[in-house]
């Protein structure tokens, strides 16, 4: 894997972002949990969050933890950046802002949230006790693909309304290049576990 460069210093104040759009798709908890939980998830790094759903925005600050700022190949060969991010624009040799990162994560996750939300009715906001689940799908799906999520016995299970199994299903996504992976195995269970909060 090639060497990425970190930030571990905190920064003061944070990034100011627009979030209007994932908050009228996910709501302001289960926004607030994806961008508190996704850069801890990818990244390993931790940031304070807070959400205004008034003025539509979220503040990131960076707290501690690694900053891929340069693309990377992950363990299979992906070129990464961010916090899990991969597909266009991100090529070996680019390297990004924070504030470029922070705008591209809020980004995918709108479009990911769309396409999540939209395979899954019974993740509507409507519906109670969901933030948690909905965070789980989310991450899930920014992790593995939107259409591996929407093709999952996770989403059958959420709009069938088997939380709890929904929730057990989310932890056979455990493998990255066809092997099992300890790190990803953990990961689901930390997802699993918030998951569990709406069973």
């Amino acid at each position: 894997m090639a060497t990425q460069p970190e930030n571990a210093a905190p920064k003061k104040g944070g990034i100011v972002v627009m979030v209007a759009a994932l908050l009228a798709l996910i709501g302001p908890a289960t926004t607030q949990l994806v961008l508190t939980e996704i850069p801890k998830e990818e990244s390993g790094r931790k940031v304070a969050v807070t959400v205004s759903p008034q003025a539509g925005t979220a503040t990131i600050t960076h707290i501690s933890g690694k900053q891929y700022l340069r693309v990377y190949l992950d363990m299979v060969g992906v070129a990464t950046a961010c916090d899990g991010l991969t597909g266009e624009g991100i090529k070996v040799g680019r390297e990004f802002t924070e504030e470029q990162c922070a705008s591209m994560l809020i980004t995918r996750l709108t479009a990911d949230a769309a396409r999540v939300m939209a395979c899954s009715p019974g993740l509507a906001l409507t519906i109670p006790r969901r933030d948690n689940v909905r965070y789980a799908a989310l991450s899930l799906a920014h992790n593995v693909g939107w259409q591996t999520y929407c093709a999952s016995t996770m989403r059958a299970r959420i709009n069938a309304g088997q939380i709890r199994g929904a929730c057990d299903a989310l932890t056979w996504f455990n493998k990255a290049g066809g092997r099992v992976v300890p790190g990803i195995v953990a990961r689901r269970k930390r997802e699993q576990a918030i998951c569990l909060r709406d069973a």
